[in-house]
């Protein structure tokens, strides 16, 4: 088995997760975009204070906008920054083209799942085309969660 390198590489770190994302949609397809940044967000990034959990991607003339994510101001910056202000996405024409398809005819959203720095330093975050879960799918993800748990447990309990 091959291992995986950015999850043993020192510059590899997760500075934010949308975890309720997995619970609220029914999750398609994903990919990893860059992501266009200011010197004070960075910073702050390397600092974890971010958060994407309310946050959600659009696209706008072809190009692709990550909307209400939060990353707190650097204290020491001279040059500060908007802490809810739009920020641009990296992706390829194609995908880009996909994800704009798949949002306007199929009725798709837009979620990130994970902001990131990957194993050379460079901040990505990874976009997820996702459904709407209704209360029903929720309900059955979740007595399918606690059923795996259960047998989980009884069979910790036999061996």
């Amino acid at each position: 088995m091959a291992k995986d390198k950015s999850k043993e590489s020192p510059n590899y770190k997760v500075i934010a997760e949308n975890r309720r994302a997995r619970f609220d949609y029914a999750i398609e397809d994903d990919v990893e975009c860059g992501i266009v940044l200011t010197g004070s967000e960075v910073k702050s990034l390397r600092l974890n204070t971010a958060q994407i959990a309310e946050s959600y991607a659009e696209v706008k003339d072809g190009e692709l906008w990550l909307a209400n994510g939060y990353i707190a101001p650097y204290e020491q910056a001279m040059f500060g920054h908007e802490d809810r202000r739009p920020r641009k996405l990296l992706a390829s024409k194609r995908e880009i083209a996909r994800m704009w398809n798949e949002t306007a005819r199929k009725g798709m959203t837009l979620v990130p799942l994970v902001l990131y720095f990957n194993h050379r330093g460079v901040a990505k975050i990874k976009i997820a085309l996702a459904k709407g879960k209704r209360t029903v799918d929720k309900r059955e993800t979740q007595a399918k969660r606690d059923w795996n748990r259960q047998k989980q447990r009884l069979l910790k309990e036999q061996n």
